[in-house]
C-alpha cells in the first residue's frame, strides 16, 4: 500500500514537471518555426523579380487554385492568369504550365484556367496541363521530372512564392518568381497563417524526406505541344 502511494506521488511529480515544461516546448517550437520560415525566405529573396527584371526563361508555372463549376476563377487565381498573359506577351516565356488539381471530374483547376488563356489568345500548342499537381512540391517535383523544365518563372502571391522558389532550388530547377497580387484578398490573414506552417513542412519534406509526389507518369517534355495533355 504504501509502495503504491510512492508510486502515485512520483507520478504526480512527474506530471507537474511536464506541465510546467510546456510553455517552454511551445516557445521552442515556435522559434524553430521561425527560424525555418525565415531561412526559406532569406534564400530566396534574390530570386524574386518584376515583369521587366525577369529574365527570359523556358516556361513559366502557374499554379492552380480555387476554381468555380461555372468556369469563373477566385481573384488569386484570376492574378496568376493576368501575370502569366504578361510574361508571354513579352516573351519572357515560350509555354507555359498550368499545375492543378483536377483529381476529380467533378473539379477541374487546370482546363479551367487552360480556357482563360486560350480566351486571351494564347496557342493551345503552347499551353501544358499538369493533371497531378495537386501542392507546391508535386507541381516542381513534376515540372522537373515529367514535363522536363530546364528554366521557370513561378507566378504565384506574395505569400507564397517563396517558399516555390526554395523547393524549385531544392530540386535543382534554375527558377525565378513573379509576384502575381493586383489586390488585397479576403483571404489574406489565413494564407499567411497557413504559409508559416508549410514553408517548414515543405522544407523537411523536400531536405529530409525527399518524398516523391503521389503520381508520376509518362515524360511529356515542355518543349514539345502542349496539346497532348488535353484530355
Amino acid at each position: 500500500m504504501q509502495a503504491s502511494w510512492r508510486c502515485a506521488k512520483k507520478l504526480k511529480r512527474f506530471g507537474s514537471f511536464c506541465l510546467a515544461g510546456l510553455p517552454t516546448l511551445f516557445l521552442l517550437g515556435l522559434l524553430l518555426l521561425r527560424l525555418l520560415n525565415t531561412r526559406v525566405m532569406e534564400s530566396t529573396a534574390g530570386q524574386v523579380m518584376t515583369l521587366d527584371s525577369a529574365l527570359p526563361a523556358q516556361a513559366a508555372l502557374l499554379p492552380g487554385a480555387r476554381v468555380y463549376s461555372d468556369g469563373d476563377v477566385s481573384p488569386i487565381v484570376a492574378d496568376r492568369i493576368a501575370m502569366t498573359y504578361r510574361l508571354y506577351a513579352k516573351n519572357k516565356v515560350k509555354r507555359i504550365l498550368i499545375s492543378g488539381d483536377h483529381g476529380q471530374k467533378h473539379y477541374d483547376e487546370v482546363n479551367t484556367i487552360r480556357q482563360k488563356l486560350l480566351d486571351l489568345g494564347i496557342p493551345a500548342q503552347d499551353l501544358f496541363m499538369d493533371h497531378a499537381g495537386f501542392n507546391t512540391y508535386d507541381s516542381i517535383y513534376r515540372a522537373r521530372d515529367i514535363f522536363q523544365v530546364r528554366s521557370l518563372i513561378i507566378v504565384t502571391q506574395k505569400f507564397h512564392l517563396n517558399r516555390a522558389l526554395y523547393l524549385a532550388n531544392v530540386m535543382g530547377v534554375p527558377a525565378q518568381g513573379v509576384v502575381a497580387d493586383r489586390r488585397r484578398y479576403r483571404s489574406h490573414r489565413y494564407n499567411e497563417f497557413r504559409e508559416f506552417f508549410a514553408r517548414p513542412a515543405n522544407l523537411i519534406r523536400s531536405r529530409l524526406l525527399k518524398q516523391k509526389p503521389r503520381f508520376l507518369g509518362a515524360v511529356i517534355p515542355i518543349s514539345g505541344d502542349g496539346r497532348q495533355t488535353e484530355d
